[in-house]
């Protein structure tokens, strides 16, 4: 039974973290984009060679991101993380999956927003930061035919286009980069900042992210 606010009217959907990805209608892919820091370090360790197990990368990073991964895994048959570092790579992945299924392949992107406290059952607060990142992968899709978005995600690709050469200003000043900044990782956050960096896409598999191909 569908609702007003499932966007299944729309092939690219987007809501925000374990909640929104729930209310959302089931989608072929799920992007969950936790920027700062989840996503954007998963991608960094996949640079190098790491694969990483989600329960590690949970413990070490971001529960929200890797709550909204696990449930992703649960609802849908492929599990992806986006970022502003890799947002044209996720297009680019996505673009291979459609083409590989010979149909009109949804998309649910899913932004973490952060947890109000340690606590994994506490409230989420908007992000800034998953919002542009959303908005990029969003906008990356849009740029290579996939375009039928939600009003939803038309305003958070908006939003990125709008806001793109404001980036690293953006994270650095966000409430969440402030928090890594007082922690000595400031450098973590402009890398998160860099956008369309890095060509690498972590896709889940049998609970552990590895290299897209």
């Amino acid at each position: 039974m569908t609702s007003p606010f499932d966007q299944s009217r729309y092939q690219v959907r987007l809501e925000w973290g374990v909640a929104g990805l729930e209310r959302v209608a089931a989608s072929d892919v799920v992007v969950v984009v936790d920027v700062l820091r989840f996503s954007s370090t998963v991608v960094a360790r996949l640079e190098v060679g790491e694969a990483t197990p989600l329960d590690a990368a949970a413990h070490a990073v971001s529960l929200n991101g890797a709550a909204a991964a696990v449930r992703a895994a649960e609802l849908s048959p492929a599990v992806i993380l986006g970022c502003l570092r890799n947002a044209s790579a996720v297009a680019d992945r996505i673009l291979d999956l459609q083409r590989e299924r010979g149909e009109r392949t949804s998309i649910a992107v899913i932004a973490a927003g952060e947890l109000t406290s340690r606590d994994g059952d506490a409230p989420l607060r908007f992000a800034v930061e998953d919002l542009l990142g959303a908005g990029a992968v969003i906008d990356a899709l849009g740029a290579r035919g996939i375009d039928h978005t939600s009003p939803e995600a038309a305003a958070a690709a908006e939003a990125f286009r709008g806001l793109r050469t404001a980036a690293r200003h953006l994270l650095t000043a966000s409430g969440s980069g402030q928090e890594l900044i007082e922690r000595g990782s400031r450098d973590e956050v402009l890398a998160a900042a860099d956008v369309d960096a890095s060509t690498v896409v972590p896709v889940l598999q049998g609970g552990v992210f590895r290299v897209g191909s």
